[in-house]
């Protein structure tokens, strides 16, 4: 086997310079080095000997070829102001700090080239599972490489039918802002959502329908749809206060939208919640107690999902098998924006 030192220049030996020089994928040559038993003595001989030649000393290698733990396992988020990352990740620590596991944080900012790169840097450092954050709700596609540790996903579930993902239940967050507005006496509803190519659009969309039809109830104006953003929640109270749409209950699909929905009916002399009550979704404390009024918000259970996530993870650390998509139920947090302060 020849292994090309002088390509290195001064930089430290990777694993993909490792797998390189065995002539074997990342994943194999990390599975090696962790002792793994699906690996053949030979294959196990030539990564061992690459990593010697390379002079290549992963983090916990010792450890690891003993057949031990890191205590270490990757989370790798998609969310790049932390609206759900950070909350899952304080699950997932919480739930990690039983078994002294921590957790190593990195943004692969919705590109799977950057997601390959965190993965084999970690995998490099011998973390012993992964918890994968997506940006929305819709499925991911498949891991770009084979992954030699288990893997869990959490709010974007997988497109694998062999993967474990935990996502929040939207089609019950749709029904309960809308109960709660029905519970409330109102009745006259509009409703303004983010961008309707999401399947949070769809999903809660279709909790709203379910419960206004129920009740013999129809929305007072057409969906208003757009960003996920302050300006487009101002913009489309605008637009619905101008069309002449009487509402007196508004159903916004984000804290972000909710925000910029009441400086528009601030702005335009609309109390809430006396006039028009507003709801909004996902809870983002940070966002939602520094409104004024503050907002009612469906709390999408973040920190629920990463700690429910945390414990999968140990449990297929341990060998144990699960698959599927588990669907949590979401629960409302009531503030100002609905029963006044």
């Amino acid at each position: 086997m020849a292994v090309d030192n002088g390509r290195m220049g001064n930089a430290s030996p990777r694993l993909r310079d490792v797998a390189e020089a065995a002539g074997v994928s990342v994943a194999t040559a990390s599975k090696a080095l962790n002792g793994r038993q699906d690996v053949s003595a030979a294959t196990r001989d030539k990564v061992l000997q690459a990593s010697r030649l390379l002079s290549f000393r992963p983090n916990r290698a010792a450890q690891q070829l003993q057949g031990g733990a890191s205590g270490t396992v990757g989370l790798i988020a998609s969310d790049l102001d932390g609206r759900f990352s950070i909350p899952i990740m304080m699950g997932a620590e919480d739930g990690f700090g039983i078994e002294n596991v921590s957790v190593f944080l990195t943004d692969a900012r919705g590109d799977l080239i950057r997601e390959r790169h965190h993965l084999e840097a970690l995998m490099a450092r011998g973390v012993d599972g992964f918890i994968f954050v997506g940006s929305r709700t819709d499925p991911r596609p498949p891991i770009a490489m084979d992954v030699p540790v288990p893997v869990v996903h959490v709010y974007a579930p997988s497109a694998e039918l062999e993967a474990l993902s935990f996502v929040p239940d939207n089609v019950d967050a749709g029904r309960r802002a809308t109960q709660h507005l029905l519970d409330l006496g109102r009745r006259k509803l509009a409703l303004i959502s983010g961008d309707p190519n999401y399947v949070a659009f769809t999903d809660r969309r279709a909790g709203i329908g379910e419960v206004l039809e129920e009740a013999g109830v129809q929305l007072v104006a057409p969906v208003r749809a757009g960003e996920w953003s302050e300006a487009w929640g101002r913009r489309a109270v605008r637009d619905l206060l101008a069309s002449g749409a009487d509402f007196d209950g508004l159903i916004c699909a984000s804290d972000q939208i909710g925000r910029g929905a009441l400086d528009s009916l601030a702005r335009a002399g609309v109390s809430v919640p006396d006039d028009v009550a507003v709801v909004s979704h996902d809870n983002w404390e940070v966002l939602a107690t520094e409104c004024t009024p503050q907002l009612t918000s469906v709390d999408m259970q973040f920190r629920k999902l990463g700690h429910m996530a945390s414990q999968a993870l140990l449990r297929l650390m341990n060998g144990e098998k699960e698959a599927g998509v588990v669907t949590v139920p979401c629960s409302l947090v009531v503030r100002e924006s609905t029963l006044g302060a």
